[in-house]
């Protein structure tokens, strides 16, 4: 039997993967449930097992294409079973056939045309029995590539594909649902950096890479508290505002691949040295394109820490279907007046973005007080952690 296994249903309303990576190849023994094939979401990388035994006969998708929900990735040659039906219209007992209009082309080759943003419709090949050559798509592409111009010069087509479509996806649809309005403060962090520096030591004994996030997020779990009309979502259908009574904090990385939001579970019930271990851990996860889509979400608020690359103010974008993000812009020694002298403090520079139909400017400004007050004084957080 030859059987056509189809990209299937991934859950969560996705419709469509990236191929990022094939496990096997033609003529490969696989076995049940054996990963073949590594897909990108719009929200990670999944490894898709095969459903069933026997010799891939063809990959039908190229590492770089992008497939949808019920289209074929691969066919499998299994002994012993009747022909599957949808096998039958594209092979024959004796091998594959080419449907209409298919190109021979490796998947190797398949990749390369994708990147250079050939068709492989367009090429006519010159291997044996017309087969797609690399030689054949990087010659396309010389002749394509002095076409590349507008009335103004030469251009480059970037396809928005994976991370960077997801991320182009939510925004416009956070700026299509959210009332958006940013205010700006800055908190004097000196007491947390100094006890920061003098934690770390014992932290990096357990193993523990101690930053300021942890710090920063529970300074933003013990705000929310008393500000739960940030800690929520919107309910477009029924107009209603739907408080969260948990805190779960997602946490921008930024990764080769664009903007990641691993979300923190359950941050009010972890301590600080627990949210440093966790936080560190998504984040290499993020960076290797390893979490899984459990990880990325449930969100209720969000953090974003963009100071780690030289931002001061910023006016982020609200994660949806949150109603509120937090960011934290670049720390500084700056002039500062303590006890009626002028003194050098490390400052931190605060933006925080929140949905006006969900809370005025005067609860924004007090949520912001709060968590600055937090940050300033952070004996505060134990004194009031339960």
């Amino acid at each position: 039997m030859l059987y056509e296994f189809k990209l299937p249903d991934l859950g969560e309303g996705i419709t469509e993967g990236e191929v990022v990576k094939w496990r096997v190849k033609d003529n490969d023994e696989v076995t049940e449930h054996q990963v073949v094939v590594e897909v990108e979401t719009d929200k990670a990388i999944v490894e898709v097992p095969s459903p069933k035994k026997g010799k891939v006969v063809k990959l039908s998708a190229a590492e770089g294409e992008t497939v949808k929900t019920g289209q074929t990735l691969l066919v499998i040659d299994i002994e012993g079973e009747a022909a599957d039906e949808g096998a039958k219209k594209s092979f024959s007992v004796v091998g594959s056939l080419p449907m209409e209009e298919e190109v021979l082309a490796t998947p190797m080759v398949r990749n390369l045309a994708k990147k250079l943003g050939i068709d492989l419709l367009d090429i006519k090949g010159t291997g044996p029995g017309g087969r797609t050559t690399e030689e054949d798509v990087r010659s396309a592409a010389q002749s394509v590539k002095k076409e590349t111009t507008d009335r103004h010069g030469s251009i480059e087509r970037v396809p928005i594909k994976g991370v960077r479509k997801a991320i182009a996806k939510n925004l416009l649809l956070s700026q299509k649902n959210s009332a958006f309005v940013t205010g700006m403060d800055d908190a004097d962090i000196t007491e947390l950096w100094n006890l920061k520096a003098r934690e770390k030591t014992g932290a990096d004994k357990k193993g523990v890479h101690l930053t300021l996030m942890p710090f920063f997020v529970k300074a933003a779990v013990h705000a929310l508290m008393k500000h739960p009309y940030l800690n929520s979502s919107v309910d477009e259908e029924t107009e209603e505002i739907v408080i969260k009574r948990y805190y779960n904090i997602g946490v921008a990385v930024d990764t080769p691949d664009g903007l990641m939001v691993p979300v923190v579970k359950d941050a009010d019930k972890k301590t600080i040295i627990a949210l440093a271990s966790e936080i560190h851990e998504l984040g290499l996860k993020a960076r290797e394109r390893k979490l899984s889509i459990e990880e990325l979400k449930g969100s209720t608020f969000t953090i974003t820490n963009y100071g780690t690359i030289g931002g001061t103010y910023a006016t982020p974008i609200i994660n949806y279907p949150d109603v509120a993000i937090l960011g934290m812009g670049r720390i500084k020694d700056e002039p500062w007046v303590k006890d009626n002298a002028i003194v050098v403090r490390k400052i931190l520079h605060l933006s925080f973005t929140f949905d006006h139909r969900v809370a005025d400017g005067s609860e924004a400004g007090r949520f912001l007080n709060d968590v600055i007050s937090y940050l300033e004084d952070p004996g505060l957080l134990f004194i009031e952690s339960a």
